[in-house]
């Protein structure tokens, strides 16, 4: 692969993470709730789901992941209670400062495992590895070498892109302590999070 190459995907794959769908949402109200570390460990989740997809592009493991749609359906909907679950959290948590807080006992792994399903049932990111990566990457001539720095891209870009949401949220749960505005914090974060979960049910690939 050519320089011009390697940066038009991670361009690309810079714009594609930007914008706010699922696992953004997911990683803020994980901030939001609890913490930086815990978002931290839920973007490591999302950085290895994204891996895994893009393993399967270069390998040309495609038709292995169409094959197993059913199991993609299970993951989907398992992001989607996890995601109503973690909605259903911050509602009920609203304004009371001692429950916010608890949310910071769980462990990172706990956060880990959350992201990287959230990432491996997320239609986006499955359209831009299956889909659009093969118009951006001539896949039929990645060597190893190219692989690895497409690894090496793909955790710095993602790592880069997702750290300033975790980091704004995370230092808006420390800085907006009020009772009523904790509530209204977490109250929307709760809405979208629900939204994001019916997305990810209806939504197809």
């Amino acid at each position: 692969m050519s320089a011009a190459g390697f940066l038009a995907y991670a361009l690309a794959l810079a714009l594609a993470a930007a914008i706010p769908g699922p696992g953004v949402v997911a990683l803020v109200a994980r901030a939001l709730g609890a913490g930086f570390r815990q978002a931290m460990g839920f973007t490591l989740g999302l950085i290895l789901g994204d891996l895994t997809f893009l393993t399967a592009a270069v390998f040309g493991l495609a038709l292995v992941a169409q094959a197993m749609g059913e199991l993609f359906t299970i993951v989907r909907f398992l992001a989607a209670a996890y995601l109503g679950y973690l909605a259903w959290k911050l509602w009920r948590a609203a304004g009371n400062a001692a429950e916010v807080e608890a949310m910071a006992s769980e462990t990172v792994l706990g956060s880990f495992l959350a992201g990287l399903t959230v990432t491996l049932a997320n239609p986006k990111t499955i359209v831009f590895y299956l889909a659009l990566l093969p118009t951006l990457v001539d896949l039929q001539h990645v060597g190893l070498a190219d692989y690895a720095v497409l690894v090496v891209l793909t955790t710095l870009v993602l790592f880069l892109v997702m750290t300033p949401y975790a980091a704004l949220a995370a230092r808006a749960r420390h800085v907006l302590r009020r009772p009523s505005v904790l509530a209204r914090l977490n109250r929307s974060a709760a809405l979208i999070l629900g939204g994001a979960a019916i997305w990810s049910l209806v939504r197809r690939a």
